[in-house]
């Protein structure tokens, strides 16, 4: 996390179990409890980074944030800091791009080597956030060679938040390892999200 603001005013952001995989957001908890985990924000806005690397798939994500006004949870999904008692400010979910793919594999999770393959990716925030921004760029990496080299596949938009891609995959012996994918995406609000699959899937 980015903490390079002096320590005035300060907030906390609190993740529960792993907030890759969820739910990430803003609240003035003091201090952690149980498995919740705590950290401080500055109180102005700030550009930050945050990191998750889980089962060998590394996220990284780049976001704005500044100390919210008013608090933005539903009672239907509260923020942590309301569930164990303990908030004392306003809290939000963080602006975080998560995606959803649909690789059109087979039943096997392979695809077929040697065709051009299409893939749809789509993105989405935590349904907490009021109004989300929106995605407007989408880039598609994929390698064969296990990320010793990315080839960069054509994208275009397919809708709200959702773009597709092909890929052309060469004959099985040159992809051995399978296929490896790298995606980025920007939105709206100028948050950005990079996700790289070592191997998203094989060949057949």
């Amino acid at each position: 996390m980015n903490t390079g603001v002096p320590p005035t005013r300060r907030r906390k952001i609190v993740l529960a179990g792993l907030a890759a995989a969820a739910s990430l957001v803003l609240s003035g908890c003091a201090g952690g409890t149980g498995d919740l985990v705590a950290y401080d924000l500055p109180a102005k806005s700030a550009r930050y980074t945050f990191e998750a690397d889980t089962n060998g798939v590394k996220t990284v994500w780049e976001y704005s944030s500044d100390k919210p006004t008013k608090g933005d949870a539903p009672q239907l999904q509260p923020c942590m800091g309301d569930v164990v008692g303990d908030n004392r400010a306003a809290c939000r979910p963080e602006p975080l791009i998560f995606l959803r793919y649909d690789l059109g594999l087979g039943l096997d999770n392979t695809a077929k080597a040697g065709e051009t393959h299409p893939i749809t990716v789509v993105g989405y925030y935590q349904e907490r956030l009021t109004t989300p921004p929106k995605l407007n760029s989408l880039q598609v990496e994929a390698t064969f060679d296990g990320g010793r080299t990315w080839q960069t596949v054509s994208s275009k938009a397919a809708g709200t938040n959702t773009f597709t891609a092909s890929i052309r995959h060469p004959k099985r012996g040159r992809a051995a390892q399978g296929v490896g994918l790298r995606i980025s995406a920007t939105d709206t609000g100028g948050n950005t999200v990079r996700q790289t699959f070592p191997t998203a899937y094989k060949l057949r």
